[in-house]
């Protein structure tokens, strides 16, 4: 078998031993024996002790699958801007999405305590790529330039509206806001995993049926029309699949950086840049990269470190990688 061949199966199976470790490490430990009676032996739990179960299906378990589909909802979703704007350096953060959820969560920690974090930060998420499309619209189409300025205004806009709530909450509210701000699945349950799961499949499956295109797009413009794609129509579909999942990820999980920018292009640096390999292993390289992140910070200190600061620790080396590297590389299939 071909050495990229071994790289890509363990690039795909990565997550095994992700979960597996997560399942086990915690302020109580769970040794491996009674992960598998538990998994395997007693379906129904009933050789179980209450708080192991507890523990395992209720608490790590939620959190565990939220912080993959996290992980991979970033991943896939950075890999396809980067393929339709042709830039490496390019995340989902640019549709301004993380500023808009940021400011629903704050509307609702601040004055609708009673709205969930999620349903604000979805609906101001979506509203940010609404704002951001309309703005760079000019005579039917989207161009790119005007797509990144827009999204640069957007997000200046609603980071300026968060400054402002957050000097007048009070300091119990401001502490919240903040926390959530640095990225954290601390909030995890089987509730948010059925509130963004939805949404991120509709995402996640408009990029993985049509994932072959983006080699084409990837070429350039004037390639991809002498190949027969509709380039302007692929282009905006791609971005609005990309805007919907990482909406309803940041929903659930607040401003978690770097992920969407590191992972694609390690998977590239690995199997090269054909987008019918990238996407699946970038999704599988997110969903173990956030896992292993999760596991760290719940785990390192006595306390919690919200994973929006282990991410970034990762994250900013590599990018800085990226520009001593000169921030470009081949896109051609």
């Amino acid at each position: 078998m071909k050495a990229r061949t071994w790289v890509q199966w363990g690039l795909l199976l990565s997550p095994l031993p992700a979960f597996v470790l997560a399942l086990q490490v915690g302020a109580y430990p769970v040794p491996w024996e009674t992960l598998w009676g538990a998994f395997v032996y007693c379906p129904e739990q009933a050789a179980l002790p209450d708080y192991l179960r507890v523990i395992i299906f209720n608490v790590r378990l939620p959190r565990i699958v939220l912080a993959m589909l996290v992980g991979l909802t970033l991943s896939f979703s950075g890999a396809t801007l980067q393929a339709v704007f042709r830039n490496p350096l390019v995340d989902a953060y640019l549709l301004g999405l993380s500023s808009g959820a940021a400011f629903g969560c704050a509307i609702s920690v601040a004055f609708f305590p009673s709205l969930p974090i999620q349903v604000g930060a979805f609906i101001f998420s979506l509203l940010a790529a609404f704002l951001t499309f309309t703005l760079a619209r000019t005579r039917g189409e989207v161009p790119t330039l005007s797509l990144i300025l827009a999204g640069i205004v957007v997000s200046a806009f609603f980071a300026a509206l968060v400054s402002i709530i957050k000097f007048v909450v009070d300091p119990y509210k401001l502490a919240s806001i903040v926390y959530w701000l640095m990225g954290s699945l601390s909030l995890a349950d089987w509730h948010a995993v059925a509130t963004a799961l939805p949404w991120m499949l509709v995402g996640g499956g408009m990029v993985w049926l049509g994932r072959w295109r983006l080699n084409a797009l990837s070429m350039g413009e004037a390639e991809a029309k002498t190949l027969g794609v509709e380039v302007g129509r692929e282009r905006g579909l791609f971005i609005l699949a990309a805007a919907i999942a990482v909406a309803a990820a940041v929903s659930v999980s607040g401003i978690i950086g770097w992920v969407g920018l590191m992972t694609p292009h390690i998977v590239r640096m690995l199997v090269g840049p054909d987008h019918r390999r990238v996407i699946p292993l970038s999704m599988t390289v997110g969903a173990s990269f956030m896992l292993l992140s999760d596991t760290v910070a719940r785990t390192f200190t006595a306390g919690e470190i919200p994973v929006g600061i282990i991410t970034t620790l990762f994250g900013a080396p590599f990018f800085i990688y990226l520009l001593k590297k000169g921030g470009q590389e081949s896109w051609k299939t």
